[in-house]
């Protein structure tokens, strides 16, 4: 698995570039324990892994740099709260109780993180705004509403001119604002937990896994520039599970692509009014995500769709780059042209019924994963547990993500990949207005 990004993520790009990166090198390595993939679930279980070993030999292992898969390239939201993501009816509320529990948990283990190890990651509890220019969504967020408030999540609805005011955009009809939301910097907060990882942790970049298999008593792991051979493994791929043959019947990765624009002069933040930052999630699926971020930039994500997972070529970028170009002259026409100063793309893993994925696979076998949109969180809380759960303990967030609604079996190919296809294209015109 050989993962080529583009190197203009902004999030990225923000950062002093780290120097002493290391990657595998020798012919063959031993360990006690083995993480594959370093975003927020490997880093979050390397560390804890560290913490509770620290007379063990723990590695680290990602095939690009650490940190800058998904976990740098998301819009830099830490949810408590998420519309689109499968629950359809009253009879659903349970489920979706046990979801927004364990984003709680999420909030509160990145919380924590943040308080330990004194990070700056643009940290906002400024809730966030599930909003579109359709007056008829209103019916959509109204039911919303109900399920919110039989939940017990602060909320209320706005319309255009309360809205026009908090955004610096007329472009949206009716929105839904959530109190618990927090906005941050993925890249910062992704960086922080490079920086705290134990001394005990070996760490390796740019080093691929080509392929692996287990007996009763090790698991053998192929490079692309050596070998491992481990105890134990916690496989955090996230979106790249599917390629490496990690629960295939029950994920998939989506490709997304977002820009971010130079900062604002004070003419144009003027003529918007000189808003406070905020969020928007999209009504529709396939309405567009948008920030006003802490430093007066704007952030779009409006694209999804199936494509390599491993390669987004720069040609491809730059026509997604035309569409968010799109997605934010609607909201802001005043804005010049050539406003947008990065595009990147990035990788989500989805399960069928928006569940997570959290398991034992074999004695010395652990994956987690598949968070759907909300791995800053999720991913966090997730690697710290699996961690934990590898290590034959329990814990009362273990228990609680247990509770959870467990994913539902794929089809097969060729028609799983007709039907991501086909509801991609049905949503995508459903929300074609709001991109």
């Amino acid at each position: 698995m050989k993962v080529i990004n583009d190197n203009s993520c902004g999030w990225i790009n923000d950062l002093i570039p780290r120097h002493n990166i290391k990657s595998l090198v020798k012919k063959k390595v031993e360990c006690d324990w083995l993480i594959v993939g370093a975003g927020y679930t490997g880093l979050s279980a390397a560390r804890k892994l560290g913490q509770l070993y620290p007379n063990e030999k723990v590695i680290l292992v990602d095939a690009q740099s650490a940190g800058e898969g998904a976990s740098g390239r998301n819009s830099g939201y830490l949810v408590d709260t998420t519309l689109n993501d499968g629950f359809t009816s009253n009879k659903e509320i349970e489920n979706y109780k046990k979801k927004t529990d364990i984003y709680a948990l999420g909030i509160n283990c990145v919380k924590n993180f943040i308080k330990e190890y004194q990070v700056d990651c643009d940290w906002n509890e400024c809730g966030k705004y599930f909003a579109s220019s359709k007056p008829k969504d209103k019916k959509i967020l109204n039911n919303f509403s109900a399920t919110l408030s039989n939940l017990g999540f602060e909320h209320n609805l706005l319309e255009e001119k309360e809205l026009s005011n908090r955004l610096g955009t007329s472009f949206y009809n009716i929105a839904l604002y959530t109190k618990g939301g927090i906005l941050l910097h993925p890249g910062k907060l992704v960086r922080s937990m490079i920086n705290a990882l134990p001394n005990s942790v070996e760490l390796y970049e740019n080093s691929s896994l080509l392929s692996w298999s287990s007996t009763k008593d090790y698991i053998s792991c192929d490079f692309n520039n050596g070998k491992i051979t481990t105890k134990k493994i916690i496989f955090a791929t996230n979106g790249f599970l599917k390629s490496l043959g990690i629960k295939e019947n029950y994920n998939f990765p989506i490709t997304l692509t977002a820009s971010i624009t130079r900062q604002l002069t004070d003419e144009e933040f003027n003529t918007m009014g000189q808003p406070k930052e905020w969020g928007v999630l999209p009504v529709r699926p396939m309405g567009a995500t948008i920030r006003m971020t802490k430093d007066k930039r704007i952030l779009i994500r409006n694209t999804a769709e199936v494509h390599d997972p491993l390669n987004m070529p720069e040609k491809i970028l730059k026509k997604r780059s035309k569409i968010q170009m799109i997605g934010i002259k609607k909201r802001f026409p005043y804005l010049s042209d050539d406003i947008i100063q990065s595009t990147w793309s990035g990788i989500v893993s989805r399960t069928r019924n928006s569940s997570q994925i959290f398991e034992k696979i074999k004695e010395n076998i652990f994956v987690a994963g598949c968070y759907n949109g909300s791995g800053i969180g999720v991913g966090t809380l997730f690697g710290e547990q699996i961690a934990i759960k590898a290590s034959g303990e329990n814990s009362t967030e273990i228990e609680t993500i247990e509770k959870r609604r467990r994913p539902t079996l794929l089809p097969s190919e060729p028609f799983l990949n007709f039907g991501i296809k086909t509801r991609l294209l049905y949503e995508r015109l459903r929300a074609k207005s709001e991109i």
